[in-house]
């Protein structure tokens, strides 16, 4: 007899797939009609499900009770993430990109990152009761770094296409890459003359500095940079050696990258360096003579994946968020100080400072471009993974009222900072947005005359494409040629939005020009006659498929077309 197996993994199994499924539905309209990032929604979506609303996702429960060793899954999970992320923005960058634009990006990790971080502990010092500065150094290192994930708002989509320069998303990418893993010195300093001034150091005040530039700085910053660029540079080599032979075939070419991400993980939290970073770096080394990046430019298996990691983590922190802390914390910092702190760090932890130094930066052209940069630097996963870092390191600590006082203010202060962010970023855009369209929307709506009467405006009407209108005649009718509307009879037709230059015609090949027309094309002949063809409007890149998705770019041409206007394709004479 059939039995119910309701078990944790059938209803995670469950409640994952199929919020993915339903988010996928809907995914173009969120993120390119509505600038809704997939980070906000997917959290909110973990908010539903956890033990506090629908008790669909029950993480304690997986770690059979234990809070430590809950902690220690969340802190694998952003971990795998950041590493698998870092890896993928490390290959988007153009070739010796690190070694082109270190002067910028030795403005935005030197100055700007020591103020933001100065600048977060001074504000958590003094709306956080009962802290020390140097205990507040270590809670505004956590939340120091830039989010990579939450970064990809303003570098990807249609938002990003239209309003944020190549060279922008270019050094906002890099940006919120490196200083992930360069957040380990700033988190370690404090750390290091806590326990001296707890107690618990050796050597005193000179013992934690030779720590902190011999171990963190040393082996855990340094020893990450060879080893990434190391292991970045071979994997590249290989790949070239392994595809020059016809060894690799093409699935495990594209998936190359993330196993590389996988491999720097493990080896790296083996030898106890920083893996963030070394993922960063090896990403970098790996695409460094520009050739991986150019054949996977228009593969989907590395926005998938990025996509999928993204709903899972940001599910997952939906769900272990301790919510309840915010309320009831034991008297560690009430509600109404969280929500002015979180007001004063998204407003103060970056913005001065990026406005302040943006004339060095070449890429920031304009003061709207600092504020945008200066406001865009989002608290996400990697304030996560910190939080997790430092409560593990206080468990070395010897036990007492100020360690267990610290761990509970990182814990609630960072969690708390990190919605706020998530929430206020992912929701800037769209109310921007809004804010400017919503009042010319409605000026358009109804317009007052001069005498009082109440008219429409008239309504514009986009052009998107040049449709050739087909007379009707019967079977076996020749269609008549249309004389052309210009009077240079070599001009031709193009679809608005495409090329303006006139494609020089290949020898043996009739010169004639294509614009795709709903469900035929529109010739333009050398002579000026012009005549709608039946053909097939299929892209020759997409054989075999029917869909077309609005967020995909151009076909790319095949062997058996010669490129036309965009959007089009010039079919060959066989």
């Amino acid at each position: 007899m059939p039995t119910l197996a309701i078990t944790n993994f059938n209803i995670v199994l469950s409640v994952l797939g199929g919020w993915i499924s339903l988010f996928g539905l809907v995914s173009y309209l969120m993120k390119e009609n509505f600038y809704l990032s997939e980070a906000l929604i997917s959290l909110l979506a973990g908010v539903a499900f956890s033990p506090s609303a629908a008790n669909f996702i029950k993480p304690l429960e997986y770690t059979l009770g234990s809070q430590e060793a809950l902690d220690n899954v969340t802190l694998s999970f952003t971990r795998l993430v950041l590493g698998i992320q870092l890896v993928l923005a490390g290959v988007q960058l153009p070739s010796r990109y690190l070694k082109k634009q270190w002067r910028p990006l030795l403005w935005l990790l030197g100055p700007i990152m020591t103020a933001m971080w100065l600048s977060t502990a001074l504000l958590i010092w003094g709306l956080v009761p009962r802290i020390s500065f140097l205990e507040a150094l270590v809670v505004g290192s956590c939340v120091t770094p830039t989010d990579p994930v939450l970064s990809n708002v303003i570098v990807k989509g249609k938002f990003a296409d239209h309003n944020v320069p190549r060279e922008l998303q270019e050094v906002i990418i890099a940006e919120s890459g490196a200083n992930d893993g360069l957040g380990y010195p700033f988190l370690f300093l404090g750390l290091y003359l806590l326990e001296v001034r707890w107690g618990g150091g050796e050597g005193g005040v000179r013992g934690a500095m030779g720590l902190w530039f011999g171990e963190t700085w040393g082996y855990t910053i340094l020893l990450s940079v060879v080893y990434g660029a190391v292991v970045g540079w071979g994997a590249n080599k290989l790949l070239h050696w392994a595809e020059e032979r016809k060894f690799v075939d093409r699935e495990s070419f594209l998936v190359f990258a993330i196993s590389l991400a996988l491999f720097i993980v493990g080896t790296c939290g083996m030898i106890g360096s920083d893996d963030v970073l070394a993922c960063f770096i090896a990403g970098n080394a790996f695409t460094w003579d520009d050739w991986f990046r150019l054949e996977t430019l228009d593969d989907s298996l590395q926005p998938t994946i990025d996509m999928l990691l993204n709903v899972s983590v940001f599910m997952w922190l939906g769900a272990v968020c301790p919510w309840h802390e915010f309320l009831v914390n034991d008297g560690v910092v009430p509600l109404y100080r969280l929500i002015i702190l979180g007001i004063l760090v998204l407003l103060f932890r970056r913005l001065p400072w990026v406005f302040a130094i943006h004339k060095f930066i070449p890429q920031i052209e304009e003061v709207r471009q600092a504020i945008f940069v200066g406001f865009f630097g989002p608290v996400g996963v990697s304030a996560i993974f910190y939080l997790y870092i430092t409560l593990e390191f206080l468990k070395t600590m010897e036990p007492s009222e100020e360690v267990e006082h610290l761990g509970e203010v990182v814990k609630v202060v960072v969690w708390f900072l990190a919605i706020c962010s998530i929430v206020v970023h992912g929701l800037s855009i769209p109310l921007g947005k809004l804010g400017f369209y919503l009042p010319r929307t409605f000026s358009r709506g109804i317009s007052v005359t001069s005498d009082g009467r109440e008219f429409l405006p008239p309504i514009r009407s986009r052009v998107s494409t040049l449709v050739a209108r087909r007379p009707r005649r019967n079977s076996g009718d020749e269609l008549p040629a249309t004389e052309p509307t210009s009077s240079d009879p070599r001009r031709g037709v193009y679809r608005i939005g495409g090329s303006v230059i006139p494609r020089r015609p290949i020898h043996g090949e009739p010169d004639i020009k294509t614009t795709t027309a709903g469900l035929g094309n529109f010739t333009m002949g050398t002579d000026g006659s012009s005549s709608a063809v039946e053909t097939d409007t299929e892209s020759p890149s997409h054989a075999g498929r029917t869909i077309r998705f609005p967020d995909e770019s151009p076909a790319i041409v095949g062997p058996t077309s010669t490129p036309g206007p965009a959007g089009a394709y010039n079919a060959d004479s066989t």
